[in-house]
Order: C-alpha cells, then sequence, then structure tokens
C-alpha cells in the first residue's frame, strides 16, 4: 500500500499553494517594510516635537499634584485622565492602580530615558511616577485588536480562491490526460478561458485526436490483415488434412492451429477494444459458469471453492467464459505439483469476486504489471509449448474492464493469484 505524502510534499508538488504561500510571505514582508520605515520617520519627528511636548505635560501634570502632594487633585487627574499616578515620599504613599507599577518598572527597567520622561521630584522629596492608566483600545474596542488577523485570512481566503480560478484548467487538462492515457476519448478537455492554459488545453485536444485517429488507423489495419489471413490459412489447413499421415503433417496443422488461435484472438481483441457496446449481457450465476468450465479440465488438479447465495451477474457468456478458462488454464499451466490450481467465489460489496490461484514459481514483481500486455510473457514461460502466444490475460483484462470490472493478479507466495471483480 502506498503511503499518503506528507505535507511539505504536497505543498512542494502543488502549485497553487505555493502561490497562495508567495502571496503570503509579500503581504508579511510589505508590513513589515512599511511598519520598520514608518517607524524609522516617525522616530526623528518624536525627538523633535512630541518628546518636548509630552516633558512640559508631564510637568504640567506633576504641578498641578503639587508639592506637597495633594491626593484629592490626583484623584481627580486619574478620573479625568487615562493615566495612572504613583506617589512615593515621606509622608504620602499612594497608587491609583496597584499593580501598574510593577508592570510599568518591568516595561522600563533598562530604558533611563523612559524613567526621566515620566517620574518627576518635588521640593518636599516626593517622587510621582507617572504612566497609561488602562488600556483604553483593547477595554473599549476588543474586537478591533483581532482585524488585522481577520483581514490577512481573507486576504489569504481570496487570494486562494483567485489562484483556484486560475489554475481551474490545470485540474481540466490533468483529469483529461489520464482519460487519453487509459484509452478514453470521448470526452475532449473542455476549453473555459482563451489564454496560455486555454491553448494548452486546446493543443492536448489536438494530440489526443490526432493519437485516437491513429490506432484506430492501426485496428482497421489489423481487423483488415486478420480478416484476409483467414481465407489463404483455412486453403492451407485443407490442403494440409489431405496430405499424407506423416509427421511433418502433426506439425504442420498445429501451426496452423496456432495461427487461427492468434487471428481469432487479435479479432476478439480489437472488439472488446469498443468497451461495453460491443458485449451482449444475460443474468448469470457464475458458479455454474464456473462449473461448467472446470469440467473442461477434467483429470487436472483443480479445486472449488464456491460461494453458497452468489447473486446473479450480468455478463456476455461467451466471453465471460473465455475469461474463466484463461485464467483456469493459465493456472494450470504455470503449477506445480505442490497443490492443485485453486477455483473460488464470494461477494464483497456489490461484487462478485472470481479468485483463481496455482502453486508455481510465480512471476517477479516487476512483471506484473505487463502479464494483461499484448504478447507479452515473462522469461520464465518462453515457450510457446508453456506460454501461449501472450494474448490470453490480455483478453481477459479487457473483457473484465468492457463489464465495467477488473482483473488483478498478484504474486501469492507461491504461486500467481488472479483476481477478477465484476459489478453485479
Amino acid at each position: 500500500m502506498q503511503a499518503h505524502p506528507r505535507w511539505h510534499q504536497r505543498f512542494r508538488h502543488s502549485l497553487k499553494w505555493r502561490l497562495v504561500a508567495l502571496f503570503l510571505v509579500l503581504a508579511a514582508g510589505t508590513v513589515m517594510v512599511f511598519m520598520g520605515g514608518t517607524r524609522a520617520a516617525l522616530s526623528g519627528g518624536f525627538e523633535l516635537f512630541v518628546k518636548p511636548l509630552l516633558t512640559d505635560y508631564v510637568d504640567r501634570l506633576a504641578a498641578d499634584i503639587g508639592s506637597p502632594p495633594d491626593l484629592a487633585r490626583a484623584q481627580a487627574l486619574v478620573e479625568k485622565l487615562p493615566i495612572s499616578v504613583r506617589i512615593d515620599g515621606p509622608t504620602v504613599q499612594w497608587d491609583s492602580h496597584p499593580g501598574k507599577y510593577a508592570e510599568w518598572k518591568r516595561q522600563v527597567k533598562d530604558d533611563d530615558w523612559g524613567r526621566r520622561l515620566l517620574t518627576r521630584s518635588t521640593a518636599d522629596g516626593h517622587r510621582i511616577t507617572f504612566g497609561m492608566g488602562t488600556n483604553v483600545w483593547h477595554e473599549r474596542h476588543p474586537v478591533r485588536a483581532l482585524l488585522p488577523l481577520a483581514g490577512l485570512l481573507l486576504l489569504t481566503l481570496l487570494a486562494y480562491a483567485t489562484v483556484r480560478r486560475l489554475f481551474r484548467p490545470l485540474d481540466d487538462i490533468r483529469r483529461g490526460a489520464q482519460r487519453y492515457g487509459e484509452g478514453n476519448f470521448s470526452a475532449p478537455i473542455p476549453i473555459r478561458r482563451r489564454d496560455e492554459l486555454g491553448d494548452l488545453a486546446q493543443q492536448v485536444n489536438d494530440m489526443a485526436t490526432g493519437l485516437q485517429g491513429m490506432l484506430h488507423s492501426q485496428r482497421a489495419l489489423l481487423l483488415a490483415i486478420s480478416h484476409e489471413l483467414r481465407s489463404p490459412l483455412t486453403r492451407a489447413r485443407l490442403n494440409a488434412e489431405l496430405s499424407g499421415d506423416t509427421p511433418e503433417r502433426a506439425a504442420l496443422l498445429r501451426d496452423l492451429a496456432l495461427m487461427g488461435t492468434l487471428i481469432a484472438d487479435l479479432l476478439e481483441g480489437e472488439r472488446l477494444a469498443a468497451g461495453p457496446s460491443a458485449l451482449q449481457r444475460t443474468p448469470t450465476d457464475l458458479n455454474t459458469l464456473v462449473r461448467e468450465v472446470a469440467a473442461g479440465f477434467d483429470g487436472q488438479p483443480l479445486q472449488l471453492t464456491l460461494a453458497d447465495e452468489l447473486p446473479a451477474v450480468p455478463l456476455d457468456r461467451p466471453r465471460a467464459t473465455m475469461l474463466v478458462r484463461n485464467v483456469i488454464d493459465n493456472a494450470l499451466r504455470h503449477g506445480s505439483s505442490d497443490g492443485p490450481a485453486m477455483v473460488s467465489t464470494h461477494v464483497d460489496g456489490e461484487w462478485a469476486v472470481l479468485t483463481v490461484r496455482d502453486h508455481g514459481p510465480g512471476v517477479p514483481d516487476d512483471q506484473l504489471a505487463r502479464l494483461t500486455e499484448p504478447f507479452y510473457r515473462p522469461d520464465v514461460a518462453r515457450t510457446r509449448a508453456a506460454g501461449g502466444v501472450g494474448l490470453g490475460l490480455y483478453l481477459c483484462r479487457l473483457v473484465a474492464q468492457s463489464h465495467g470490472g477488473t482483473l488483478v493478479l498478484r504474486n501469492a507466495h507461491p504461486g500467481l493469484e488472479a483476481v477478477v471483480r465484476w459489478p453485479t
């Protein structure tokens, strides 16, 4: 089972998310540059204009409290202005906001300039320390503190929606390429926009049209050659039948029979390539079909394990019979004396499943995917006596796919297992 890619692998693979991340980085960088530049620009203005005004304002507040400090005046200032006042001295000890002073000391502990700006000493030895009384912004407008984050999230969603819309044709092209790779040319890639991606989609459609034409031409040529070969092959077989009974005659008849089988399989393969339209389905008892096919291998080491209640399966009976016969014949030819070829059926949800397993040497894992290719035979089955012409499993795959099912080949250790799934 293939492991799911990790998030960073998916991120590197996804162009959309990389563009969104680039947008966020640019937005954050812009904000930082703007804030840094604004701070640098205002720092000079603070030294020239704000600092003198603030110093004068603090002096006026301290003078208003008086010397010795008047608690009533200090209390009136605290109630009127959003400031805190702490008075330390020989006669007066007062703090308008208990706890604020400790916070203020932490904030300006390494800032002598801040201490000098906000602290005043009276003539009678008292020290008056000013600070912010309340965080007016957060207390009166708590939601507004979240506005920058909400704005950033909104921009992110807008950026993703925009990128998603811009690259939607790429999803269409990817799905279309998958369909074309599977040989399905029925639905072209939709052309949503007249830009570079639209041009790319049109070019892929044109390429698919050309490939489809080439495939049709090849199939037409193959069908024509196969039909034309039948007549001379029939005459050659008739002449061989009329010749003397010799070993050469028997060998010639075997070769002619093999050529006839090859031509019939090629024609059948091209018919099945048309898909479900080539089928004539009828409700079929799969167990009965398997028993009938198995009867043709009488005397062979074959073990049947069939499900009791198997629903009727809509099958093209002649072609389904060919599939079952081919997979059983393949298991018998490549099996061993270690055990019989095992044939079983069972129900898996909405699927009827046929499994055929032998106990032979199996197939190298790197060759499993190619076993259903036409004319392919692994090295362990190169001889025609043991491996046939290489069309049996290819036709089985076409029969399964035309029924909307699948054929999967896998090593059973020991042996090879063929699993055919039919939709019920």
